[in-house]
C-alpha cells in the first residue's frame, strides 16, 4: 500500500500545493473510461430535530468490502445506481436503487435518477431536490472554494475531491417544512474497473465550526487492520484555505453499540464515544464525540448518522449537537472483537525495527 501512499496517490502533494489544484474540477456520471461515480452533499450542523443531511449517489459499483449491497438484488453489476437520502429523523427509506439504462438520465451535469431525487447546474451553482412522502428536500448549492482532494491516483485512475458549499433553502419530513442554512461538503469521485480496491474500514466524521470553518476527519484501513490513510482538513471559508494534516491523526473508539448485522447479513459494531486527535506543526485539534444512536444503513455497506460533540482547536474550545458521522467496518474479524495479543501482534507487524549498538 506504500505504492499508492507514496507514488500512485498525489493527492498530497496536491493539498499542500494550491497553486497546482485543477481550476476546472470533473464532474460528470459513467463514461466509457469511468465505470464507477461517487456524487455526494454532506450538511452538519443542522438545527435539532434534523442535524444533519446526505444525499450520496453511487453510480456503477466499486470492486470493494465497503460498497458491497449485494443482499438487494441477485446480480450487482455497473447498471445499478445506489441513492441514500437521510437525516437524523426515524426513516425506513432512506436507499433507493435504480437501473441506469432504465431509471435514470445523465446530460450536462444533470443527475436524475426517476422522478424522485435530481442533482442539476453546473459551476459554482447547482440544485438538489428531493421529491418523497417521507423526506424531501430542495437546496440550491453554491461553490464556496475550500478544494482538498482525500485521493488523486496517477494516469487518471481514479481520483475523489471535496468543496465547501454554501447550501440554503427547504426540507420537509412527514409534512413538517424545516429551513436549511449552512455549509455542505460537496463530494466527487470517478474510478475506472480496479481488480479489488483493498479498503476494508473506513470512518469520516465532518463537523462545521464558527467562523466560517469546517473540520474534516477520515481513515482508512486494509483487511489487516493496517492504516491506509489517516488524515484531517480544516477548511477556512474567510481565509480561503484548507490545511491538511496527514501526520499525526489519530482515531481512537472508546465505547461500541451491542453488535448489529447489516442488510447484507454483515456483523458490525457502531460506534457509540470515540475521539480524534491531531498534533501537526503549531496546531493541537482534539474531538470528542458521542453518538446520537441515529445511524442509518445504506452508505456503501456501512452507515450514517450524527453525534454530539465537544471540540478544542490550539486551545479554543466549541460544542455542538450536529457531527455527521460515516462509518463502515468490512474487516474479517472486528477489531473490537481482538484480544490483547492479537493486538499487539498487529502492533509489531507495523512497527520498524531499530538497532542499538553497546
Amino acid at each position: 500500500m506504500q505504492l499508492f501512499k507514496g507514488f500512485l496517490d498525489q493527492s498530497k502533494q496536491l493539498n499542500q500545493t494550491p497553486a497546482k489544484l485543477p481550476r476546472r474540477l470533473p464532474l460528470h456520471a459513467q463514461t466509457a473510461q469511468y465505470k464507477s461515480i461517487l456524487l455526494g452533499l454532506k450538511i452538519p450542523n443542522l438545527p435539532a430535530p434534523l442535524h444533519y443531511l446526505n444525499f450520496i449517489s453511487v453510480i456503477g459499483c466499486p470492486n470493494a468490502a465497503i460498497f458491497d449491497q449485494k443482499h438487494y438484488q441477485t446480480r450487482f453489476n455497473r447498471n445499478t445506481a445506489t441513492v441514500m437520502c437521510s437525516s437524523s429523523m426515524h426513516m425506513a427509506g432512506q436507499v433507493s436503487r435504480y437501473a441506469v439504462d432504465s431509471d435514470c438520465r445523465f446530460h450536462n451535469q444533470t443527475f436524475q435518477f426517476l422522478d424522485r431525487e435530481s442533482f442539476s447546474g453546473q459551476f459554482p451553482a447547482f440544485q438538489l431536490q428531493r421529491i418523497d412522502s417521507e423526506l424531501s428536500f430542495n437546496l440550491n448549492i453554491k461553490s464556496a472554494g475550500g478544494l482538498c482532494y482525500y485521493s488523486k491516483l496517477r494516469m487518471g485512475l481514479a481520483e475523489y475531491w471535496s468543496q465547501l458549499f454554501e447550501c440554503s433553502g427547504t426540507l420537509n419530513y412527514k409534512g413538517q417544512d424545516y429551513a436549511v442554512q449552512q455549509l455542505g461538503s460537496l463530494e466527487f469521485a470517478r474510478i475506472m474497473n480496479f481488480p479489488f480496491i483493498p479498503i476494508a474500514f473506513y470512518t469520516a466524521q465532518i463537523v462545521n465550526l464558527s467562523g466560517q470553518r469546517q473540520l474534516i476527519v477520515m481513515q482508512t484501513r486494509d483487511r489487516l487492520n493496517r492504516i491506509l490513510q489517516s488524515r484531517a482538513y480544516l477548511k477556512d471559508l474567510q481565509a480561503h484555505q484548507v490545511l491538511m494534516f496527514d501526520e499525526g491523526v489519530h482515531f481512537q473508539i472508546h465505547r461500541l453499540y451491542p453488535a448489529v448485522t447489516a442488510p447484507n447479513l454483515r456483523k458490525m459494531y457502531l460506534p457509540r464515544e470515540f475521539e480524534w486527535s491531531i498534533r501537526s506543526g503549531h496546531f493541537t485539534i482534539h474531538l470528542q464525540a458521542q453518538s446520537r444512536g441515529d445511524f442509518k444503513f445504506g452508505l456503501g455497506a456501512g452507515y450514517a448518522g450524527s453525534f454530539s460533540y465537544q471540540i478544542s482547536i490550539n486551545g479554543i474550545q466549541e460544542e455542538g449537537e450536529g457531527g455527521y458521522c460515516e462509518y463502515i467496518d468490512c474487516r474479517p474479524l472486528n477489531w473490537q472483537e481482538k484480544n490483547k495479543t492479537e493486538k499487539l501482534l498487529d502492533e509489531l507487524r507495523d512497527s520498524v525495527p531499530i538497532f542499538l549498538k553497546k
